[in-house]
């Protein structure tokens, strides 16, 4: 049994935040539809993400497939149907299915469904319980709602870039983003929360919804404690938070240190995340300069952050006198917070990352086997689902007309056959 049992979600979603939303819900076991567009002259067809490749998966006869990577880890428990929502028909097509959904996920342009006849006015009068989330860069109102949303620019928009990166005044200082595309992967997380909260009030009261999410307002908000601060007093003493690198801006030490280089005379790194002033008295004894934990300037984690330039100096070449794993063996028993700095090989052979299961191996329609990133929900009485992989383009059509329509087998095949005849699907 999973927690979504019994839940339909028509997505018409493509590239990340929508499909990062729906997937998450099909991971909790809701029947997730992804409706995509049917290849076609001037178009491959599908969620664009099928093409965002190399990498791309291998089939079974050594050869790259048209399922780019990229779309496999954002698309897994999820059934494929094909609709040309541009044709009458298609759209026709699209308001049978709504009438047996629960959940309508888009991320089109403000205006686009409206011209379908899809927007949520028009689907609420067919299924009035329908939750219905829009996933837009600005959201449906506002002077930049006609504008194209992508996750880069509003990482800049948003102020995320000018708080990622080294500081201006060091080697490498300017804007940066992040590696992933956070502005979609948290869009995608509140979309769901958003849903989930949606449902609970239709189950209650039978009534749907139209949910608004916008990354750039979802950007604003995931700024968290830098956002506060400036709120809060930088406002009123004209202070605007600004890049500090691998450094907290409210918590010392708190960043990445140098330590003695490997056997080969490799650079080496750990990071070392004290949290308290009692952690920070525990890594003095361990560093062998317990006196830092009794001066007046680094006691306590306020007055830290005051003398940082005076305290990171120090602490840099107390860090530079060890190896790495002598560090982290220290830290780690003493139990202060400290890590190393792996990369993705890695992080994959990480013992505690292969203990958690967050890799699983699926059985693909065109290859034997492919490892993909497992969800991180871990529920004891529901746990996710883990048995449909990545559709391929228009794999489940006829199985998804059949059911939600609750058509015959013969129905369903001279269904199926009209459509592809009018390339409706």
């Amino acid at each position: 049994m999973n927690a979504l049992d019994g839940i339909r979600i028509l997505d018409l979603s493509r590239v990340l935040a929508g499909p990062w939303c729906t997937q998450t819900l099909a991971d909790l076991g809701a029947d997730v539809v992804k409706v995509e567009r049917p290849p076609g002259p001037r178009h491959p067809g599908g969620d664009d993400t099928r093409g965002w490749g190399p990498p791309f998966l291998q089939g079974r006869d050594g050869q790259d497939t048209a399922e780019a990577a990229y779309y496999l880890g954002a698309n897994r428990n999820k059934r494929s149907v094909t609709c040309d929502i541009a044709q009458p028909e298609g759209q026709a097509l699209i308001r049978e299915l709504v009438a047996h959904a629960d959940v309508f996920v888009e991320n089109y342009k403000v205006g686009d469904m409206a011209r379908y006849g899809l927007d949520f006015d028009s689907l609420r009068a067919i299924n009035p319980r329908l939750v219905y989330c829009s996933v837009t860069g600005f959201g449906q109102t506002g002077p930049y709602k006609d504008r194209a949303g992508y996750d880069f620019a509003i990482q800049a928009m948003g102020g995320l870039m000018s708080v990622t990166g080294e500081r201006d005044d060091l080697p490498g200082g300017g804007p940066q983003k992040v590696g992933v595309a956070v502005s979609d992967l948290f869009t995608g997380l509140y979309a769901t929360v958003a849903i989930l909260a949606a449902l609970r009030h239709a189950e209650r009261t039978g009534e749907g919804q139209h949910i608004d999410m916008a990354l750039l307002d979802t950007q604003v908000a995931m700024l968290a404690n830098l956002g506060a601060n400036y709120l809060v007093r930088g406002r009123q003493e004209g202070k605007v938070p600004g890049r500090a690198g691998n450094a907290h801006i409210n918590i010392v030490p708190y960043q990445v240190f140098e330590v003695a280089p490997d056997g080969q005379g490799h650079s080496q790194h750990i990071i070392l995340a004290v949290g308290n002033d009692s952690q920070f008295a525990k890594f003095c004894e361990v560093a062998g300069r317990p006196d830092l934990a009794q001066d007046a300037r680094f006691a306590l984690n306020q007055n830290r952050v005051r003398h940082r330039d005076v305290l990171v100096p120090i602490l840099e070449q107390l860090l530079r006198q060890r190896g790495k794993a002598d560090w982290l063996a220290a830290l780690e028993a003493a139990k202060v917070p400290c890590g190393p700095i792996n990369n993705l090989a890695e992080v994959f052979d990480d013992p505690q990352v292969q203990h958690r299961g967050m890799v699983h191996r699926w059985q693909h329609p065109l290859a034997d086997e492919v490892d993909l990133v497992a969800s991180p929900m871990k529920l004891s009485a529901t746990p996710v689902r883990s048995d449909l992989p990545p559709p391929t383009l228009g794999q489940h059509t006829g199985e998804v007309l059949a059911e939600w329509l609750r058509l015959s087998d013969g129905d369903a095949r001279t269904r199926l056959s009209v459509l592809r005849a009018r390339d409706i699907v």
